[in-house]
C-alpha cells in the first residue's frame, strides 16, 4: 500500500466528508414532497378502510390523510405500524372556506387516531423498517356491543 502524506490524508478525508454530506443532504426529508395517501375511515353505513391495504416504502415522506366521511367516529390504529414508522407530525385539519386549516399538531410516537364524523387528520410519517402490519383496525363499539372491526373494519399495511 502507497504511503500518503499526512495533508494527502486530510485532503480525502475533507473529499469524503464533502460527499458523504452531499448524500446526506439528498436524504433530507425536510426537502422532500411528501407521497400523499388518502384512507377514507367508513362511509355512510359502512365500516371499512378504503383502500383496506396500504404499500408504502421505507425511507419516503407520506401524508395520510385519514379521512371520516360517516357519520361514526372512527379508530387508525395499528400497534405494528407504529413501531415501523418515524412520525414527523399529526395534524387535525378542518375545511374553512374551502381550504383545509390546521387546528392542532401533535409529534411523538403514534399508535391510534380517532377521527370523528366529517374531520380528517393528516399523519405525515416515514417508514423506517420493512414489514407487514396486520393489525389495522377500528376498536369503537356500536351501540349493539360490536366493534367496528367485528363489522370488517379491518385493513393492512405493508412496507418495502
Amino acid at each position: 500500500m502507497p504511503k500518503r502524506s499526512p495533508r494527502s490524508a486530510i485532503g480525502v478525508a475533507v473529499a469524503l466528508g464533502l460527499a458523504s454530506g452531499a448524500a446526506l443532504a439528498a436524504g433530507d426529508l425536510s426537502r422532500q414532497a411528501p407521497i400523499e395517501i388518502t384512507v377514507d375511515l367508513g362511509s355512510p353505513g359502512k365500516h371499512e378502510f378504503t383502500p383496506r391495504q396500504l404499500r408504502l416504502e421505507t425511507g419516503k415522506l407520506y401524508k395520510l390523510v385519514l379521512r371520516n366521511g360517516s357519520s361514526d367516529p372512527h379508530y387508525f390504529t395499528s400497534h405494528a405500524f407504529s413501531q415501523m414508522v418515524f412520525t414527523r407530525k399529526v395534524q387535525v385539519t378542518q375545511q374553512q372556506s374551502g381550504k383545509p386549516v390546521t387546528l392542532a399538531e401533535f409529534k411523538g410516537a403514534i399508535r391510534e387516531i380517532e377521527v370523528y364524523p366529517g374531520q380528517s387528520a393528516e399523519w405525515w410519517l416515514v417508514p423506517i423498517a420493512a414489514g407487514r402490519a396486520s393489525d389495522l383496525r377500528c376498536d369503537i363499539k356500536t351501540a349493539d356491543g360490536k366493534s367496528h372491526a367485528e363489522l370488517g373494519m379491518l385493513g393492512e399495511i405493508i412496507i418495502e
